[in-house]
């Protein structure tokens, strides 16, 4: 992807962000780049609501900083009332849409299949999808977390996908706000078994994995010290600005 040689710092606000506070968060973020030219050999995506999508991706035009939707529907237009299309997701000018998320998966019964479908309609679109899977922990204590993994890569990645336009980010669901973190070794064995996996569905291990899983300043470079990591999807931590910022310094 158009990324490959840097590390890419994501951050999902989730269901958080009134418009007075994320503009504030936004201008703080641009405020730490000391020109829209400067290159620290990462790529910083945000990613808030959907009703602030449009305002913040206008605020950071031009700048270091890209947006991402949390979410779209498979479908492009029509009789869907509350959906939001890959379609119009390009249209306010994001370049990103995280797909697959564990409270997606969890809270609104969403399948394999069914992201699938909306990684597959966001390609077409141009959209890069960032699909996530992750393991739970009990699935975890019982051994079978390689086996889950591969089931919803093999699964969740569609039929258009190709190692150079998605990015898959291996949130463990254990750790998901919990303050969990997986060991460097947890890490480095779940990425190398998602490129195992890459490699018989897409043809190549050359694709970018982001790890996510309460991640913070304090344990940042410790998940960035394998290249096994390409970036990391960042929940609660992206909020706060400084805290955000020092994640992506860690990866430098």
């Amino acid at each position: 992807m158009a990324f490959s040689n840097k590390k890419i710092i994501a951050g999902n606000w989730k269901m958080n962000g009134l418009k007075q506070d994320s503009w504030q968060l936004t201008n703080d973020l641009l405020n730490k780049f000391e020109s829209p030219d400067d290159n620290f050999g990462f790529q910083m995506i945000i990613c808030p609501p959907a009703t602030l999508l449009s305002e913040i991706t206008s605020m950071v035009e031009g700048s270091p900083i890209a947006t991402g939707a949390q979410n779209c529907s498979d479908r492009l237009n029509g009789a869907y009332t509350g959906e939001i299309s890959p379609i119009m997701v390009k249209d306010v000018g994001a370049k990103f849409v995280i797909l697959g998320h564990s409270e997606r998966r969890a809270y609104y019964g969403e399948t394999n299949e069914i992201v699938a479908l909306k990684a597959q309609s966001a390609l077409d679109q141009g959209l890069t999808p960032i699909i996530c899977i992750g393991e739970t922990l009990e699935q975890k204590e019982v051994g079978s977390a390689l086996a889950v993994i591969e089931d919803q890569f093999m699964n969740s990645v569609p039929v258009n996908a190709t190692v150079d336009n998605i990015i898959i980010a291996y949130e463990p669901v254990w750790a998901i706000g919990t303050g969990k973190v997986a060991t460097l070794q947890d890490i480095i064995d779940i990425h190398s078994k998602i490129r195992e996996v890459a490699e018989k569905k897409l043809g190549s291990k050359n694709i970018t994995i982001l790890y996510g899983g309460s991640v913070k300043p304090t344990n940042a470079k410790e998940v960035f010290s394998t290249d096994e990591v390409n970036g990391v999807l960042v929940g609660g931590a992206s909020l706060n600005a400084d805290d955000f910022w020092n994640i992506a310094m860690a990866s430098i």
